[in-house]
């Protein structure tokens, strides 16, 4: 069974997640929903498998801080928010966050997210599928041809080794190459410690489309 907690102060909004997780065709159990991110915390909400979060905000915006805990905590958090702005969504997924969807996308989108959340699969949404297209931010890492043709060969391979046997070449040098792309981006200050990361990273800076994956 997948498990979630849901953090928001609209109690409409953890009625609607918890109907449409009990109902949906791979069953999730909310097992605790609350106005504060203490849900998360506390039991049974620590022991949830996903954090479905809608950012707070103070004066100045977003507060990214308790997004950035739950992250540091090694939570899968799928940020579910009022805002649509392409800066916002970006910023969250840099910080860590499993994806973000809007509010406006509903039903099948934030259930298929927090399935992929649990399962460790990527998920692209289509208002983050739009904040990938456009992203001209100038922290992009600058990768080689080779390693560039090794990230996208993985995101299509099953293993390593088939990555290997592809692209004629070792193990050893798709570990390597793999490992030199996730030092570049986190020399820029965007970590990218699994798969599923380097996938969200790799469409945020155009090295590969939705419909590619």
């Amino acid at each position: 069974m997948i498990t979630a907690v849901v953090v928001d102060d609209h109690p409409v909004v953890i009625a609607g997640v918890r109907s449409w997780c009990a109902t949906a065709e791979t069953p999730i159990e909310v097992v605790a929903a609350g106005p504060t991110v203490a849900a998360a915390w506390l039991p049974p909400g620590d022991r949830a498998g996903v954090v479905v979060l809608d950012l707070q905000l103070d004066p100045s915006g977003p507060a990214y801080g308790d997004l950035k805990r739950l992250v540091d905590a090694g939570r899968q958090v799928v940020v579910y928010s009022m805002r649509a702005d392409r800066e916002t969504a970006l910023t969250a997924l840099d910080i860590g966050a499993f994806t973000y969807l809007t509010k406006a996308e509903g039903e099948e989108h934030l259930v298929a997210a927090i399935v992929a959340a649990a399962r460790n699969t990527p998920y692209t949404p289509p208002t983050l599928s739009g904040a990938f297209g456009t992203d001209d931010r100038p922290h992009r890492p600058r990768l080689s041809p080779r390693e560039h043709q090794i990230l996208i060969e993985w995101f299509h391979s099953e293993s390593k080794e088939m990555v290997a046997r592809r692209l004629d070449i070792t193990v050893h040098r798709v570990n390597s190459g793999l490992e030199r792309v996730r030092v570049k981006y986190a020399n820029v200050g965007r970590e990218a410690p699994t798969k599923a990361a380097l996938v969200a990273r790799a469409l945020q800076d155009g090295l590969i489309t939705t419909d590619e994956l």
